[in-house]
């Protein structure tokens, strides 16, 4: 993901890809030439806070929810960056794809589990 700030988005043949627009402190799920969703953020450090996800009404029930926390949490693990998950959307998505939870900082990982 590009972290110098937001990639064009050019991609016209309607295939998803998320960018990271740290300008907005977000990751975008673009459909085309449309923001169809975001995950907001903060970052701490080391860590990044994932604060909201949000898919437009118009794009839901296609798995793009999905797609955007996991993008959002491969590049969190790409930067070596702890995963502070705020959002109910990322916690819930971290619990059923286990091999995610090792982002998540061990003295708040049980709280996330149970």
């Amino acid at each position: 993901m590009d972290q110098a700030g937001p990639t064009s988005s050019t991609d016209s043949s309607g295939v998803p890809f998320v960018i990271d627009n740290p300008d907005k402190s977000r990751y975008e799920l673009h459909v085309g030439d449309e923001v169809a969703g975001i995950v907001a953020y903060r970052t701490r450090g080391q860590a990044i806070d994932l604060l909201h996800t949000e898919v437009d009404p118009g794009f839901q029930g296609g798995g793009l929810a999905s797609k955007l926390a996991q993008a959002s949490l491969d590049d969190a693990r790409a930067r070596h960056m702890a995963v502070l998950p705020t959002c109910p959307y990322i916690r819930s998505w971290i619990r059923k794809h286990p091999d995610y939870a090792d982002l998540v900082p061990a003295d708040i990982r049980a709280d996330l589990i149970s």
